[in-house]
């Protein structure tokens, strides 16, 4: 039997992710100024906003890649002191993510390995894997003989592989064209739902953000604030027609362009 993408969320009566009063400095400039913000556990959030905003900086904070020079920055209720395997990232550079000399299924065993997992367990669980990314049959190949779509797929089975409770994800598709994209959207949000994990999804594309997200969160920049939290109450599944035709999707646009038209 395939082992789940994720462990169960366990009850936590706090946020996923909360960010309490954060400011962070670097090179003697402020790049994050007094934010605030919270996710509950097993929701997808969306953060736009214009560059230079502190996107990404927000992802290396959740990490703990990176300390705020003020305030604090929690996950499950504990303060963020530094990475953790509860936590896994999909990057926009795919090409990079891979190593080049390991097979699809390779790539996706190196999160088992690094957790110890025993061998015997690890070609049933990568299978399973790459089953779910829709990549049965491509275990073999590696990554140049891949399309930019399947290589992004891998990236994203190594990630849930770790079982994260927490899935980052920093403009993942934004190399890919409109058709491989939207594939991708929907595959993402439908393991995302199976797994139970927490989301937080960077994206330039206002339409991505809306079509995936539960809430969208939109930053503006010098020094990066939130400016607003936007709920989506739109239906799930979600269609790539039928959804971005609803109204709603529609006049939530409008107020995410008149956003960042303000900001930029």
């Amino acid at each position: 039997m395939n082992a789940p993408l994720a462990p169960a969320v366990a009850a936590c009566a706090g946020p996923a992710i909360a960010f309490d009063g954060v400011r962070l400095d670097l090179g003697g400039k402020c790049i994050i100024d007094g934010l605030s913000l919270t996710i509950a556990p097993g929701e997808f959030a969306c953060v736009v906003g214009p560059s230079g905003c502190g996107k990404t900086t927000l992802l290396r904070l959740v990490t703990g890649l990176l300390s705020p020079t003020l305030g604090q920055v929690r996950r499950f209720g504990a303060p963020v002191d530094g990475p953790s395997r509860d936590v896994a990232i999909v990057f926009q550079d795919y090409g990079r993510a891979l190593l080049p000399w390991r097979t699809a299924s390779g790539n996706v065993a190196l999160a088992l390995e690094a957790m110890n997992t025993p061998r015997g367990e690890r070609v049933e669980r990568v299978a399973g894997l790459l089953d779910k990314v829709g990549l049965t049959g491509h275990g073999d190949k590696y990554p140049a003989q891949l399309s930019g779509g399947m290589q992004q797929r891998v990236q994203i089975a190594r990630c849930l592989a770790q079982g994260p409770r927490v899935l980052l994800m920093d403009e993942p598709f934004g190399a890919l064209d409109a058709l491989t994209r939207q594939a991708l959207q929907d595959e993402i949000a439908k393991l995302i739902s199976e797994s139970g994990a927490t989301a937080l999804f960077v994206t330039h594309d206002l339409d991505e953000a809306i079509y995936l997200g539960d809430r969208v969160f939109a930053l503006q920049g010098n020094p990066g604030r939130l400016a607003e939290v936007i709920d989506v109450d739109l239906q799930r599944p979600r269609d790539q027609l039928r959804t971005r035709e609803h109204p709603e999707f529609l006049r939530l646009r409008h107020v995410l362009f008149d956003h960042v038209q303000k900001t930029h």
